[in-house]
């Protein structure tokens, strides 16, 4: 922090990078009087260049270029061509990197190596891109203030992620934070809303096809939906969250994947006729070995938390010792959720660094 100024960077433009970037311009008044918080953008990465200033940047140009598709390296005195988001960081020098790049399950690229960079810099880190976390928890919770145990810190810079699963849900704040000092025994939830909006849309009578066609056509739904419809999607949600809260320090290979491809006409007629409902579930629980951690369809009764979701929202259930049973649900029919949960890491750094909690 300088000059009573966070300074934020920003990888990624799309969607969820243009949505925190219209919460923070639109906001600010609110949060500077809720909070007494400035958050100062000096930087924001696309692909083929960025835009930087050290004084911070001009939301509103930013969002007019991002809104007619203008590259952000071409705005006047503060545009960048073809600068990397890694030189950005490092010219920058911000207080949080706010990572919203695309996600690549397969190396955690380039936001693996973003977050790794910034936390060497000693910059705090707040993720919507779930890649890293997916294939390289231990080594970034090893950079971070989760490193050093829980609350603690140890002087080390933050990883926060809650938008990681499910937007703006806080799947991971509840395990990890709001259920401390519980013994959690089991995780349900519905992480992915285009297999829950399929589902939902075949039990009103369309065919697979057709659902997911309308899926798409609102945007809940890739062009290339495989990732959701077969479940790698969840799964990776669920081992963020297996791995944060219950300390499995599992890899997607300890994940049992299925899809919602299997699930036909006669199946979701059958199992509303006895009184259920089939859900895209994903499921992690202590067992006598140790964890199961397992994502596909599966019939719940009528009453179910999770059974009564709406087709666009996502949900979570926590069973634990004393508490029992704790559940929540998000709506989430676009992007401006995960914008939102951004947000709320970035204030939750805040708070914890300038309130002395460590």
């Amino acid at each position: 922090m300088r000059d009573g100024r966070w300074r934020l960077c920003l990888a990624g433009a799309g969607h969820v990078g243009a949505g925190l970037l219209a919460m923070l311009r639109d906001r600010e008044e609110d949060l500077l009087a809720r909070y007494g918080v400035r958050l100062s953008v000096v930087g924001v990465a696309e692909l083929g260049g960025a835009a930087c200033d050290p004084t911070g940047l001009d939301l509103n140009d930013l969002i007019s270029a991002l809104a007619e598709r203008k590259p952000l390296a071409g705005l006047p005195e503060v545009g960048r061509p073809g600068m990397a988001a890694v030189d950005l960081l490092r010219e920058c020098e911000p207080d949080i990197l706010c990572g919203a790049t695309p996600v690549n399950l397969t190396d955690g690229q380039p936001g693996l190596g973003l977050a790794e960079t910034a936390l060497s810099m000693g910059a705090h880190v707040v993720l919507a891109d779930k890649g890293p976390l997916a294939l390289a928890f231990d080594r970034l919770a090893a950079a971070s203030d989760l490193g050093a145990g829980w609350g603690l810190g140890g002087g080390r810079p933050a990883l926060r992620f809650s938008a990681t699963v499910a937007g703006a849900l806080p799947v991971v704040n509840l395990g990890h934070r709001d259920l401390a000092g519980e013994e959690i025994t089991r995780i349900e939830g519905v992480f992915n809303g285009t297999t829950q909006y399929v589902l939902r849309g075949m039990e009103d009578g369309a065919g697979f096809d057709e659902a997911l066609a309308d899926a798409q056509h609102r945007g809940i739904a890739e062009a290339d939906p495989t990732l959701d419809i077969d479940g790698h999607d969840a799964a990776f949600k669920l081992l963020i969250t297996a791995n944060t809260v219950l300390g499995t320090g599992a890899t997607v290979d300890d994940v049992t994947i299925g899809s919602i491809r299997s699930v036909t006409a006669e199946m979701i007629k059958e199992a509303r006729g006895s009184g259920q409902r089939i859900v895209p579930l994903a499921v992690a629980e202590r067992t006598a070995d140790g964890h199961r951690l397992q994502v596909g369809p599966q019939a719940l009764g009528e009453d179910h938390p999770l059974a009564k979701l709406h087709p666009d929202e996502m949900g979570v259930v926590f069973y634990a010792g004393r508490v029992r049973q704790l559940s929540a649900a998000s709506l989430e029919p676009h992007p401006e959720p995960a914008s939102a949960a951004m947000l709320r890491d970035v204030l939750d750094i805040v708070r914890t660094r300038t309130g002395g909690a460590q």
